[in-house]
């Protein structure tokens, strides 16, 4: 007759060998081909018989693991593009930013029929974004390129991430004065005309000197839809920035003070970067008396040529996409902050790739190496060297983001100075 002490003992034995084989069930099940428990943030993808491969995207967009089972047969993974020999660990494949890290400017076997055969010239339907998304899976397509009264009226994701920001990365206190503003200015799009083409060219001139003696002027000019920013002339500089203006987009201090300097037939874009500036744009939409100047950093325009149906507000998603997603540069819980303010041009470039079917660049240049080389095409006394570390903007990476646009062909560069 078994004690008690030993029936106790015996137990005990019991337990410790259920535990055992529990506890290791984990690690019998991989080297057995069976699917484990998956862990919130994983996402397994399988592939062939026994086969899984685990992407921890949303850790880190940047790492890429792939765990695969003693001789699985691995064919193909269509997201990555590459085949995997069994048992060969992967390293990354996008960068911190969410970009693919091997970028080049061939067209992926699928779009060849779609955009490969069309003719010099001829614009590419939907291709900006096309490209965008093929080396950036996150972008998000579209986003309106102006702020229009509905957008206020219709939850959506892209709503819900410009309402809860304050200025310049969304509209957070604004809605009141900017409803007022859109129900003097009525008109929303580009203009019938324009809103009604099925395909839209657009090209964004930046500023910079590098324009000089191009003589791009008249291919400029060919484009559906062309953009300047701030009050960078067209006259007296025709033969290299073109005549068009479709759009001009500016802020109450880059504004230009004299009418007279305004472009005729166009738009006039306000991209708002401090809440002063949606009560200035009113008081020109309403042509009143300027008033309340103090928070602004250099003297602003009084009046403003165009009439309320020619004035828009650039959608201030533009301004946090570029910020944020595209740069990286620091979100300091969504306010202003040093380094994490993009620059107009950049944020024009980032509104034409959700608008334009293609998209075109000119007069982007930030060579440190020529200092003695123009800053801006308009200026023939202030040059490269006056350029110092800004409070607001991170060059530098900037410029790395555009660099990735014009390397995979998303955009083209005319003057060639990303």
């Amino acid at each position: 007759m078994k004690t008690p002490h030993k029936r106790l003992l015996f137990i005990l034995c019991g337990i410790m060998v259920v535990g055992f084989i529990y506890f290791s069930s984990r690690k019998l099940r991989l080297v057995w081909g069976l699917k484990p428990q998956r862990d919130a943030a994983e996402t397994t993808v399988v592939l062939t018989k026994g086969a899984e491969v685990k992407r921890i995207t949303e850790r880190d967009p940047a790492e890429t693991t792939v765990g695969l089972t003693k001789g699985a047969e691995v064919k193909r993974i269509t997201e990555l593009g590459t085949d995997i020999p069994v048992g060969r660990i992967v390293g990354p494949v996008y960068d911190e930013q969410g970009f693919l890290l091997k970028l080049d400017k061939k067209l992926p076997p699928e779009w060849v029929n779609k955009y490969g055969n069309l003719s010099e010239g001829v614009c590419k339907p939907g291709y900006a974004a096309a490209k965008m998304t093929a080396i950036y899976p996150k972008f998000m397509n579209p986003a309106p390129m102006f702020l229009d009264r509905n957008f206020f009226k219709t939850p959506s994701k892209l709503l819900s991430k410009v309402s809860k920001y304050l200025p310049p990365f969304g509209f957070r206190t604004q809605e009141r004065v900017i409803d007022s503003i859109l129900s003097a200015t009525k008109n929303y799009g580009l203009g019938a005309a324009l809103d009604s083409l099925s395909c839209k060219r657009c090209v964004i001139l930046g500023n910079g000197g590098v324009l000089l003696n191009k003589s791009l002027g008249p291919r400029i000019d060919d484009y559906d839809v062309v953009v300047r920013l701030n009050e960078a002339p067209v006259s007296g500089y025709v033969k290299d920035v073109g005549t068009k203006t479709t759009i001009r987009i500016t802020y109450p201090e880059g504004a230009m003070q004299k009418p007279e300097k305004y472009d005729k037939d166009s738009l006039f874009v306000l991209s708002a970067f401090k809440p002063l500036d949606f009560k200035w744009l009113k008081q020109m939409v309403f042509k009143e008396k300027l008033r309340g100047t103090e928070g602004f950093w250099k003297s602003v325009a009084r009046n403003v040529l165009q009439e309320p149906n020619e004035i828009r507000i650039l959608n201030p998603y533009f301004i946090q996409e570029a910020a944020f997603q595209f740069i990286g540069l620091p979100s300091n819980n969504g306010l202003m902050g040093k380094g994490n303010i993009p620059t107009l041009g950049t944020v024009a470039i980032t509104m034409a790739l959700h608008n334009c079917d293609e998209v075109a660049v000119a007069g982007f240049s930030y060579n440190m190496n020529t200092p003695n080389a123009l800053l801006h095409y308009y200026n023939k006394t202030v040059k490269m060297s006056a350029v110092k570390e800004s409070w607001t903007h991170n060059i530098a990476k900037e410029k790395e983001f555009l660099r990735k646009l014009v390397k995979a062909n998303v955009i083209t560069d005319l003057t060639n100075g990303i």
